[in-house]
């Protein structure tokens, strides 16, 4: 999954599912309590328990629509199941993600929180 980041965004852009997605005031002072850092832990946990292993638990429901900024990223970066990370990084289904794939999924989650929060 070698993810340019600001194509991936412009493509994702284009998308109109994707580009629905987008940080409340509540997830932007989350962020801004929290901070980048603390942002960034949360999402390598996710990435790693909910996404990461080769049969993830409910795999296509594992991410919920709301309740944390991270996983609005998610859903508005194509990285919330693994049909999606094959469908658009051509990460495939029923093997372990290893952790480059999981670097840059975080990165490109980031990159998103950062540019929806400023």
């Amino acid at each position: 999954m070698p993810v340019r980041i600001p194509y991936a965004l412009r493509r994702l852009e284009r998308s109109r599912f994707r580009s629905r997605f987008h940080l409340d005031e509540k997830d932007k002072a989350y962020i801004q309590e929290k901070g980048m850092d603390v942002i960034r832990m949360h999402a390598y946990d996710f990435i790693r328990t909910r996404l990461a292993p080769a049969e993830p638990a409910n795999d296509g429901k594992q991410t919920p629509m709301r309740g944390h900024p991270v996983f609005k990223a998610q859903h508005a970066t194509a990285t919330c199941c693994r049909g999606c990370l094959g469908k658009w990084y051509g990460v495939p289904q029923g093997r372990e993600m290893t952790e480059q794939e999981i670097d840059e999924t975080v990165q490109l989650i980031m990159a998103w929180i950062e540019k929806e929060a400023q």
